[in-house]
């Protein structure tokens, strides 16, 4: 029995075989493949470009109109939409083009300012809740609870009482109670991640705890977060409707979306384009927000996908 050499007993395979286990397609961080999932997703893109309108529009349609939001012009009392007044005019001829893109600023600026709230308080609370445990995370969460438990339209009822009617006692009622939900969110995902390796690597490396908190826990929980701002978002400019449109929000002759409504409901048999034109707007911001949300879920946790 003839014995082979090792050189004989390996031949050298193809370069064309090699080339089959090259990795050709570049590889993709976290956020890109995100983005790439996001886009694929048609009802979240169409929110996302409805909600860059509808922004650019409440920006720059208030500076180029040629009429003022809050000028009066009672030989023009509730016109129907024409060439002039491209939605009409109102009880006292002020021109509901103006006033319909001044009030989707204002809705979305509290939307916004919402949103800051969330990221800023409800964030760093329940970041430290969940860091540190035991005793201090108890205590945070049943003073989290007893804010909670307080109904927000109380506080801003009794807020508006106090400071009067205005963007800002709604800013201030949120503020109170609206950063709980994002607190608790933030908490349950740092609860997990906290017992992770790299968490312990930073330990034993001697991080302080706000470094560990603010450079490795939150950054690794920003899918959820950005999830939860799309709804936050949302939510506020509701709530900001709602207390504008039982009186209770926005003091004339500044108009925001509830106020709107709140008047076009007064006329609506007779002009039901005051009603129509700012109920449109309000619904396609919040179908918009919601639809970018479900996509945003989606595309930063496959795992929820349905």
């Amino acid at each position: 029995m003839e014995i082979l050499s090792p050189k004989d007993r390996f031949k050298p395979i193809e370069q064309g075989l090699l080339s089959q286990d090259k990795i050709v397609r570049p590889s993709l961080t976290y956020w890109q493949d995100a983005w790439r999932r996001l886009k694929k997703n048609k009802l979240a893109m169409s929110g996302l470009i409805i909600l860059i309108v509808l922004t650019i529009m409440a920006i720059v349609m208030p500076f180029f109109s040629s009429y003022q939001y809050d000028v009066q012009d009672y030989n023009n009392v509730n016109l129907r939409p024409n060439s002039d007044h491209w939605f009409g005019t109102d009880d006292f001829g002020r021109d509901l083009w103006t006033r319909v893109w001044w009030g989707t600023r204002i809705s979305l600026f509290i939307g916004i300012v919402a949103a800051i709230i969330d990221l800023v308080v409800g964030v760093i609370y329940g970041g430290i809740s969940a860091y540190y445990g035991g005793r201090v995370d108890n205590v945070m969460q049943r003073f989290a609870e007893i804010i909670y438990s307080i109904p927000y339209l109380i506080i801003a009822i009794l807020l508006i009482m106090v400071l009067g009617a205005g963007i800002n006692s709604i800013i201030i009622a949120y503020a109170l109670t609206g950063w709980v939900p994002m607190s608790r969110l933030v908490r349950g995902s740092l609860l997990a991640l906290k017992e992770q390796e790299f968490v312990m690597a930073a330990r034993s490396l001697g991080a302080s705890a706000s470094r560990i908190i603010f450079r490795h826990l939150i950054p690794n929980s920003l899918g959820i977060i950005i999830v939860q701002i799309t709804f936050v978002v949302p939510s506020a400019i509701f709530f900001e409707a709602f207390l504008s449109f039982i009186g209770l929000g926005v003091k004339p002759p500044l108009a925001s979306l509830g106020t709107l409504m709140n008047d076009g409901a007064l006329s609506m048999r007779l002009h039901p384009h005051r009603l129509l034109f700012p109920t449109a707007v309000f619904s396609l911001i919040l179908l918009s927000f919601n639809m970018l949300g479900d996509g945003l879920r989606d595309a930063l946790d496959p795992k929820m996908r349905k």
